[in-house]
C-alpha cells in the first residue's frame, strides 16, 4: 500500500480493514534518513508518492530485503501482522500512541463516529481528536457539530442531500452544508418515494455525486427518471418557489437529463417527442480523454451570472474533478450563445486547454444555472474542498480557494 494519501497511520489502518487483520509498527525502525522528519505526527502522517508499506512471508523476508539492497532501494522491517484486531503503533522512545481496534477504525471509515467505547490496556489512552489523522478528526468534529449543534437549532435552513444507490459524496456534501452553516439531511429516494420525508419540507435541495445505479443506462438518466417520474411535481414547486437546489457531477448530469435547467419536462432524454423544440439544448458526456478524469481544475464565477451560489465570489475556486463522462456539450452555435448572453453560464474552467479543461467541455464551461439562478449544477467537486487542508499542497503553505463558498451562498439564499 502507498503512503500518499493520509500517509503511513492511514495506509497502515486501511490494510488492517482490508484483511480483518491487527498490526504493529514501531516507528524506532523506519528508515527516515531521507524523510527529514523526526517527530511522531510527521512520521505518521507525512504523505509521499515513493513509499510503500509491504507485507511479506517470514520465510522471503531474506530476499526481499537482498532485492531491495541489490537496487540501492532503502527498507526496513518496522512492524508485524497480528492475527487479532487491534493496530498498535508504538514511538520513538516505546511508548503507544495509537492502540485502535478494527472496529474502531471501520466505524471511522464509514463515518460513524461514537468515541472508542473499548479500553486500551492499562496506562494506554487513546489519541486526543487534534491528534488523530486529520481527516478523521475534522469529520468527527463535523459530525459532533451537527449532532449537537446545528439540529438543536431551529433557525439552521434544512438541506436535503437526496441518496440513490450509487452514490458516493453524500457524506462529503453533508460536512459541506454543515460547515457552511446548514443542517444537513441525507435522504434515499425511497423516503421520498413512501413519503417518509417530504421535499417541500426542505430549503434547499442537493443532488450529490457517484455512480447511481450503475450508470447503466449513462451517467445520470436513471436518476433522471427519478427525478422527473417519481418527484416531478414536488421538484417543480420546490424549484419554482425559488429554493435552491445544488447539483454535483452525477447529480450535475442527472438534473440536465431531466431537464430541469430548460424548465420544461418535455426536455428529459427518455421522452418519446419527436419535436426538435423539445429536445435539450446541452448534455454531457463522455470527456474528449475518453478516460476518467481526476485531476484538480480552478474555476472562475461569472460576476454577471444571476446564480444565487456565486453571488459574491470575485476568486477562483480550486477544487478536484472526478468524472468519465463530464463534458458538457450544446446541441449547436446557436444554444452556446442563448446560454452565454443569458448569462447561464455560472462556473468556467480556468486555462485554456488540456488539462485546464479536464473534459474538453464547449466554451470551457464548468457548471451552468436556470434562468431563476437558484439552480447550479456543476461537473467538479466543491465539497472536497472546503477544509484548508484538503488543498493539495496545503503543508507547503498553500491555502484558500475553496468551495464552501458555494455551500455559503446557498444556505444564506434558502
Amino acid at each position: 500500500h502507498d503512503c500518499s494519501e493520509g500517509g503511513l497511520a492511514v495506509a497502515l489502518a486501511e490494510m488492517c480493514l482490508a484483511g480483518r487483520l491487527g498490526a504493529e509498527l514501531k516507528l524506532v525502525n523506519l528508515p527516515i534518513d531521507r524523510l527529514g522528519l523526526e517527530d511522531r505526527v510527521g512520521l505518521l502522517f507525512c504523505e509521499s508518492l515513493g513509499r510503500f508499506i509491504v507485507e511479506i512471508k517470514p520465510e522471503h523476508v531474506a530476499d526481499f530485503e537482498a532485492l531491495m539492497q541489490a537496487n540501492t532501494v532503502p527498507c526496513a522491517e518496522v512492524g508485524r501482522v497480528w492475527d487479532d484486531d487491534v493496530l498498535r503503533i508504538y514511538g520513538q522512545d516505546g511508548t503507544t500512541v495509537v492502540w485502535a481496534e478494527v472496529a474502531q477504525l471501520e466505524q471511522a471509515f464509514r463515518g460513524h463516529l461514537p468515541l472508542p467505547s473499548a479500553k486500551p490496556p492499562h496506562g494506554i489512552a487513546h489519541l486526543p481528536v487534534q491528534s488523530l489523522p486529520v481527516g478523521l478528526a475534522i469529520v468527527k468534529q463535523t459530525q459532533s457539530i451537527v449532532n449537537d449543534k446545528w439540529s438543536m437549532d431551529n433557525q439552521k435552513k434544512r438541506v436535503l442531500i437526496l441518496h440513490a444507490n450509487g452514490s458516493n459524496r453524500d457524506h462529503d456534501a453533508a460536512a459541506a452544508i454543515a460547515l457552511a452553516g446548514g443542517e444537513p439531511e441525507i435522504v434515499h429516494v425511497n423516503q421520498l418515494s413512501k413519503r417518509e420525508r417530504n421535499l417541500l419540507d426542505y430549503h434547499m435541495l442537493l443532488v450529490p455525486g457517484g455512480f447511481t445505479y450503475g450508470d447503466d443506462l449513462g451517467s445520470g438518466v436513471l436518476w433522471a427518471l427519478d427525478l422527473r417520474e417519481r418527484f416531478g411535481a414536488d421538484l417543480d414547486k420546490f424549484i419554482a418557489s425559488g429554493r435552491p437546489v445544488l447539483g454535483i457531477c452525477n447529480g450535475f448530469q442527472a438534473l440536465v437529463k431531466a431537464g430541469v435547467f430548460e424548465g420544461r419536462s418535455e426536455a428529459f432524454e427518455g421522452s418519446n417527442s419527436s419535436n426538435s423544440s423539445n429536445l435539450r439544448s446541452h448534455t454531457l458526456t463522455f470527456n474528449q480523454s475518453h478516460h476518467f478524469e481526476c485531476r484538480w481544475v480552478y474555476l472562475q464565477a461569472n460576476a454577471n451570472s444571476a446564480c444565487v451560489f456565486t453571488q459574491g465570489i470575485d476568486e477562483p475556486i480550486y477544487c478536484p474533478v472526478a468524472h468519465g463522462e463530464g463534458r458538457f456539450m450544446v446541441r449547436d452555435d446557436e444554444a452556446l450563445a442563448q446560454l452565454q448572453s443569458s448569462n447561464r453560464v455560472a462556473l468556467t474552467y480556468m486555462g485554456e486547454g488540456y488539462p485546464a479543461n479536464p473534459n474538453g467541455s464547449t466554451a470551457n464551461i464548468a457548471g451552468i444555472s436556470n434562468a431563476a439562478g437558484n439552480i447550479l449544477g456543476l461537473m467538479p467537486h466543491p465539497e472536497n474542498h472546503i477544509f484548508h487542508w484538503q488543498h493539495p499542497r496545503w503543508h507547503r503553505g498553500e491555502l484558500g480557494l475553496t468551495g464552501l463558498r458555494l455551500f455559503e451562498n446557498g444556505i444564506r439564499h434558502a
